[in-house]
């Protein structure tokens, strides 16, 4: 019996994830250094393939909070699990062949808002242009949002 290339499987396994990812805003599917496929939400990893030897085939990483990870893996132990490379990551392992269409949906828009919410975080104040954060404005313009107020300078001038 011939065997597909472990390239093509991993693509394959990951189709449906991928499908059902890309209706989320802002997800893009890129690869990892190691070419394995990969979701993310501005930059921010949101799901792929678990490529650590300790996890098994066909397995899905997602974004879980630490409370959320542990109910999956207590409630259905045959589709969510863990590996003590990622337990102390805000991770889930996900069982592709276990997990159905709705599951894998609300996987996805979990973790796509808690990559949502990281990508927030790192992403600089609306309220400056790029021409005044090269400029060194950006400070100044956000406490005048803070504050409301355009009186005066700021006091630092």
């Amino acid at each position: 019996m011939k065997r597909r290339p472990a390239k093509q499987r991993v693509t394959r396994a990951f189709d449906i994830v991928k499908t059902v990812g890309l209706t989320l805003p802002h997800v893009e599917a890129t690869t990892k250094y190691d070419g394995s496929p990969v979701l993310k939400v501005d930059g921010i990893f949101m799901a792929g393939l678990a490529m650590h030897p300790s996890a098994e085939p066909d397995t899905l990483v997602v974004r879980a909070g630490f409370e959320d990870r542990e109910r999956l893996v207590e409630d259905a132990p045959e589709t969510y699990y863990l590996t003590d490379y990622y337990r102390s990551y805000p991770l889930v392992l996900v069982r592709l062949s276990r997990v159905g269409p709705d599951a894998l949906r609300d996987l996805l828009s979990v973790s796509w808002r808690m990559a949502t919410v990281k990508a927030r975080k790192r992403r600089p104040p609306r309220a400056c242009s790029e021409r005044s954060r090269r400029d060194g404005e950006s400070s100044r313009l956000v406490i005048l949002a803070r504050s409301r107020t355009k009186v005066g300078p700021p006091a630092w001038h």
